[in-house]
């Protein structure tokens, strides 16, 4: 196990410039490297120049050790350093972190002999102790040292880590007190207390409510008290706000011992009453529910609480929660990410095997995603339902991912309580200390199986006749303080007593009331926003925007800086957009685009974009960021308009799908006055993303009270460029609209865009909005609108044709949504044909019933109605319109039934299309 083998081969002029270049930057040197130049400057210091020289020269020719050219004591100080370096690289593989099962095997071990020492040198004294902060002792002194820091309840995962300052932050902290807690009397008990109400908790549950399900947290109960005194210490350090998401493991615990929430409430629930809010409200099973709280901490902070709601889809919430805690950094503390600490609790099984989390992870340091740091908590019951943590995993830890970002793990035995909360804390300092992810594995087990119906022994029968013998944390640590003398015997009895009687006379008080009362989730930051139905959705809101204000915020877009060069098609572009306003008034999709958000910067709104490629835009519209052709300097014309109150941000995003729209989710739920958008490359990338729409999305405000006025933008439209290319997938999103969850759209002009974008943000209520956006529409030279239709407009649910001039001579009257209305017209122009009108469904949901009633009215004469789309007939739009809309007999035209969005041929996809442009004119013909 020689670590140094490759000096070896090492030349002398080779080893003297590596050497200057570890002492003028040692993380530009290779890690091996590295940690030899640490042991040799260590020698240096210690012994003369000549000695350390003579070592060198022997290590590097590899002679044996009887040739006398150096001394043994030096040698066996180098040994030394390579002893206390492999108990750092690998002293967490023989840690005693695991309360119920034997550990697996790893070789080689960190025996003596393996470094080449023995038992006949534990009585001598080494320098070498001084790397542990020592003074000079005896080897077995400095063992005795290295297995209480590195192999007892605690094992510690850094030496991976390539910047110095933190390795050398991370070895100090752990020589500290030999890595050992030490507590107070005072806090010993507070640890006890807490662990107490996290076992006296589940008791009570598991005896009143008998088989039903609440993912105990038995056997990982030492997370409560670790995150007590997560919080307490936080506030010290000047945190002001938690955001926490987790799954269901303990969640209960959670809220009721440290959120503090009402057990009233919790009991209703497992009474499984009904909820007071019946009109926009259907609730969600109790172990999903989030809350939002205050709590005074012991020294009287103030601190406030979030814990996020989420569903069975694991780690989606961790994604959602960066969100939040980034819109609370970037609106509540001018950025400051030590006021705003975000803490995702997982499970073993679902952060190895969930790929979001290695999402997550590569956003943490991303400048459009990045919060500060995130302390990481696994709950590490070592079975995932009923697989065993072997078939879980590849990876040798579940919390390997946490290498992508080169954070520090602590593995930690649940059983030691005092350890975890030590484990917690020093988490907290990292965190604090250098804005970076840390991740806690919590290693316990789960006493019932996966939930408290099932029957574990079907599938872990050794491992559970282990935990039914086994004693919870807080018996274990009761008897660790008898011990000591820090309690007596009484002490836990009293504390259970006093706490089942608040849970009794709970219960009691629970069971008078007939209604379950849910708390809306962050309603500070909703104050002053209300539920409303779709008939309120419906109604119409002014969108205008004063025409004097659109021109000086076009006059700031459309001129870029004189004291810059751009490349040329830059400036031709931007020139180009001026004079779209100012001469042509005919203003394309990015125009209206850009204005609309800088309206709403003026008028004081946030505006965030995120997504792949959004700064330019995946078809090269809308180039909100340009780039100065020699520096590469970003400019962001909108960020220069003259006393704007909003700020605009705009990311690219990393190559994530689920991660990011989970993250954007996340920040328009904090920021109802921002108006947040995820843009798809294409429609269709959704899909990597349709958790974020199933369980969050659609479903959020009737299962958790929540609204958010999230936006999509997902481009659609058949420009035969292939089935991955093509749809957005259309039919899905509509599949999920009901009541009142949701905005569906399908623009076809700059101007409806304009006002569809103000009315997300002018209204007093928030819902989710996924528009079909544009790709040929971006550069159509019927796709413009004018200045005064931007000002003086207001959004359009559906568009009557306004090429009909005689309404009564109209015999089919068409009704479509998006780009194919520019197909249809063209056809129609060309064909000569005066009896069809087309109308354009600008909303698809909450469908304009009324409006197309009116419509529809106004042409007395007609006699067939026709939907058409551009997508197969088992896609698009065409089932919704059928199950919504029966106020006449539709007949369709579209292309065919198909299992992929569209044919890869470019001929063949223009000969469908064609042929249901055909259908539009020809009632003979049929899909």
């Amino acid at each position: 196990m020689d670590r140094f083998s490759f000096l070896n081969a090492a030349h002398t002029a080779f080893f003297a410039d590596l050497y200057d270049q570890y002492l003028q930057s040692p993380d530009s040197v290779e890690p091996s490297w590295r940690s030899f130049f640490q042991g040799f400057d260590f020698a240096l210091a210690n012994y003369g120049s000549e000695e350390v020289g003579q070592q060198i020269a022997y290590i590097a020719s590899g002679e044996s050790q009887d040739s006398g050219k150096v001394s043994e004591k030096l040698q066996k100080e180098f040994n030394v350093l390579k002893l206390i370096e492999g108990y750092r690289t690998r002293g967490h593989l023989f840690t005693k972190t695991n309360p119920v099962r034997e550990r697996r095997t790893y070789t080689p071990t960190l025996a003596l002999e393996n470094f080449g020492l023995s038992s006949a040198d534990l009585n001598t004294v080494f320098d070498a102790a001084k790397m542990v902060n020592m003074q000079p002792t005896t080897l077995a002194e400095i063992i005795k040292h290295l297995e209480r820091v590195y192999c007892q309840s605690i094992g510690v995962e850094f030496m991976y880590i390539r910047n110095p300052e933190i390795q050398e932050w991370i070895k100090n902290r752990l020589d500290v007190n030999d890595n050992q807690p030490a507590f107070s009397p005072d806090q010993k008990k507070n640890i006890l207390k807490k662990l107490n109400e996290a076992v006296s908790f589940e008791t009570f549950l598991h005896t009143k409510y008998v088989g039903q399900k609440r993912f105990s947290l038995e056997g990982c109960e030492s997370a409560i008290p670790a995150l007590d005194a997560l919080i307490e210490a936080a506030a010290e350090k000047g945190v002001e706000q938690f955001v926490m998401g987790m799954a269901h493991r303990g969640r209960l615990n959670v809220l009721a011992n440290i959120f503090g929430k009402n057990t009233q409430n919790i009991f209703s629930e497992f009474d499984g009453k009904d909820y007071d809010d019946d009109m926009y409200f259907d609730g969600d099973v109790k172990y999903h529910l989030g809350l939002t709280s205050d709590r005074s901490t012991d020294s009287g902070k103030k601190i406030n609480l979030n814990l996020a709601p989420n569903p069975s889809h694991l780690e989606t919430v961790g994604a959602v929660i960066e969100g939040i805690a980034r819109a609370k950094q970037d609106h509540n503390h001018s950025n400051d990410t030590s006021k705003v600490l975000p803490i995702a609790v997982h499970g073993d099984a679902a952060i190895a095997g969930q790929g979001i989390v290695y999402e997550i992870v590569q956003m943490a340091k991303l400048d459009g995603y990045k919060t500060g740091g995130t302390i990481h908590l696994v709950i590490n019951n070592q079975v995932g339902f009923t697989t065993n943590y072997l078939d879980a995993r590849s990876s040798t830890y579940c919390t390997d991912v946490a290498k992508v970002t080169l954070s520090p793990v602590l593995h930690v035995n649940a059983d030691d309580a005092e350890a975890v909360v030590h484990a917690m804390l020093f988490a907290l300092d990292y965190r604090m200390q250098f804005g970076g992810d840390v991740f806690i594995d919590l290693l316990g087990y789960r006493k019932y199986g996966h939930n408290e119906g099932d029957e574990p022994r079907f599938t872990q029968p050794k491992l559970y006749k282990i935990i039914s013998k086994h004693e919870n944390a807080r018996d274990i640590y009761a008897e660790k303080l008898k011990s000591e003398g820090v309690i007596d015997a009484t002490f836990v009895k009293s504390l259970e007593e006093a706490y089942k009687a608040k849970l009794d006379e709970n219960l009691e008080e629970s069971r008078k009331k007939d209604l379950t009362v849910i708390t809306p989730f962050m309603q500070n930051e909703w104050e002053g926003f209300h539920q409303v139905s779709d008939d309120v959705m419906l109604q119409k809101v002014d969108t205008s925007f004063d025409k004097e204000k659109l021109t000086e915020i076009a006059t700031t877009i459309t001129n870029l800086p004189k004291d810059k060069k751009f490349i040329n098609k830059i400036s031709r572009l931007i020139a180009d957009r001026n004079a779209m306003y100012f001469e042509k008034d005919q203003l394309d999709w990015a125009m209206g685009e850009l204005l609309a958000y800088g309206s709403l910067l003026a008028e004081g709104y946030d505006v965030r974009m995120s997504g792949q490629d959004v700064e330019r835009g995946t078809f090269s519209h809308r180039h909100a960021v340009v780039k100065v052709e020699d520096s590469e300097e970003e400019v962001v014309l909108l960020n220069e308009i003259a006393d704007k109150k909003g700020n605009f941000y705009i990311y690219n995003s990393l190559l994530s799908e689920y991660g990011v729209l989970g993250f954007e989710y996340g920040y328009a739920l904090a920021s109802p006055k921002t108006l947040t958008i995820w843009e798809a490359q294409f429609g269709d990338f959704s899909n990597g993303a349709q958790i974020m729409m199933d369980q969050y999305i659609s479903a959020g405000e009737d299962k958790w009270n929540s609204q958010n006025g999230i936006v999509l933008l997902l481009p659609h439209g058949y420009e035969n460029q292939g089935a991955e290319h093509s749809s957005a997938r259309m039919e899905r999103y509509l599949q999920l609209c009901a009541k009142h969850n949701m905005y569906i759209a399908d623009c076809t002009t700059p101007a409806n865009f304009f006002h569809l974008m103000r009315r997300q943000m002018k209204t007093n209520f928030r819902k989710p909005l996924v528009v079909f956006s544009p790709k040929s529409l971006l550069r159509h030279p019927l796709a413009v609108s004018k200045v005064d239709e931007l000002a003086n407009g207001r959004f359009q649910e559906v568009i009557d044709d306004p090429a009909v001039t005689d309404k009564k001579a109209i015999k089919s009257l068409v009704f479509c949504t998006g780009k194919v209305y520019y197909d249809i017209i063209a056809k129609r122009e060309e064909l000569g044909r005066n009896d069809v009108a087309v109308v354009r469904l600008e909303q698809l949901f909450p469908l304009p019933v009324e409006q197309l009633r009116d419509i529809i009215a106004s042409y007395p004469n007609v006699d067939d109605y026709v939907w058409a789309q551009e997508e197969p007939k088992n896609m698009g739009a065409y089932s919704f319109m059928l199950m919504n809309f029966n106020l006449v007999k539709l007949r369709l035209a579209s292309p065919k039934a198909y299992s992929a969005p569209a044919a890869g041929s470019y001929e063949r996809s223009k000969k469908r299309q064609a042929n249901a442009i055909a259908m539009v004119f020809d009632k003979d013909l049929f899909n």
